[in-house]
């Protein structure tokens, strides 16, 4: 079935199933070593062992090794264990340069005023259905979410901004992690062994009297936060709201899936005449779920003003992302 019919089918968002996390365990070449002695207290060894297996997910060699060379320092212990492996991510990013990353996620995460879109590719569906690599994708979507935030403008109006590969790659890993995005992305690398690239981000943030609508196509649940959607299509849309709606969550929504279906590439105006299929101001399109009228008639008795928008697509060209 065509995005476009799948999003005629479902007038509200698609939430798909979820997609199941499979966890790999790739092995892990830059330790290969004999065991050494063991720690001086057998119990205590077990117990520093097993938590912090259970707080890196590394395997029980690698944890062992880390804890002897750190004389039993839990946190030195981690912090040797993610420095050899984002070594050893580097190594892989170094070789798999170059291969094709077509596949991969949007990610949507929205908090008060402030929304953001980014997107992460990697070789193939498999691994961005990977638990490892949409734990990636939240990493970025948090680092984009605290780098919006961090901006002091005033706002008498909405602000948008993009974020380039290299400029998302630059920010800060997030609340919880230490270190760059890019860090955070050589240890998925090392981890799952496919080229990925960060490679774009997308924010918003609007005053009191305007509302972002968003949608997203393909939904797969955050691993961990509730307010953070990923999938494959994903879509922002600034309203502008002089009165309180009472069903401006569902418009919104519905806006987005409009953006999302029929990928206009400007706003327009209520009173251009009403386009055909081929039509890319937005307002004058054919609505997706009913198109025996424009978004602009569709809009107009809501009590909105649609003001701008921003559409990410998994994996197009980079003209095309340009262009929109």
């Amino acid at each position: 079935m065509s995005l476009l019919r799948s999003l005629r089918f479902f007038p509200v968002a698609c939430t798909g199933r979820s997609a199941r996390a499979v966890l790999l365990q790739p092995s892990q070449p830059w330790l290969t070593f004999h065991a050494g002695p063991s720690l001086s207290s057998a119990a205590s060894s077990k117990e520093l062992l097993m938590k912090l297996r259970r707080k890196t997910g590394y395997s029980f060699v690698n944890c062992k090794k880390a804890l002897e060379t750190c004389g039993g320092d839990l946190k030195q212990a981690e912090d040797w264990l993610h420095k050899q492996a984002q070594k050893e991510g580097w190594s892989k990013a170094a070789k798999l340069h170059g291969r094709k990353t077509k596949e991969g996620l949007i990610g949507l995460l929205q908090e008060g005023n402030t929304a953001v879109l980014v997107e992460v590719n990697c070789e193939t569906d498999f691994v961005s259905r990977n638990l490892k690599f949409q734990q990636l994708v939240q990493q970025v979507a948090l680092g984009t979410m605290a780098h919006c935030q961090n901006l002091t403008d005033r706002l008498s109006t909405y602000s948008k901004g993009f974020l380039n590969s290299s400029e998302l790659s630059e920010l800060a890993a997030g609340p919880d992690r230490e270190g760059s995005l890019k860090g955070q992305l050589a240890l998925a690398i090392g981890k799952l062994g496919e080229n990925m690239i960060l490679k774009r981000a997308a924010w918003v943030k609007v005053p009191s009297g305007f509302y972002v609508g968003s949608y997203v196509h393909g939904v797969t649940q955050s691993p961990s936060l509730q307010n953070l959607v990923l999938g494959k299509y994903g879509a922002l849309v600034i309203c502008e709201t002089p009165e309180q709606i009472a069903n401006l969550e569902e418009v919104g929504r519905r806006l987005g899936q409009h953006v999302v279906g029929m990928a206009p590439l400007s706003v327009g105006s209520l009173d251009d005449e009403p386009g055909g299929e081929t039509e890319t101001r937005m307002l004058p399109q054919p609505y997706l779920l009913d198109p025996s009228i424009t978004l602009g008639q569709y809009v107009q008795p809501q009590g909105v003003t649609v003001v701008d928008f921003v559409r990410f697509e998994c994996g197009e060209d980079e003209q095309v992302a340009e262009a929109e």
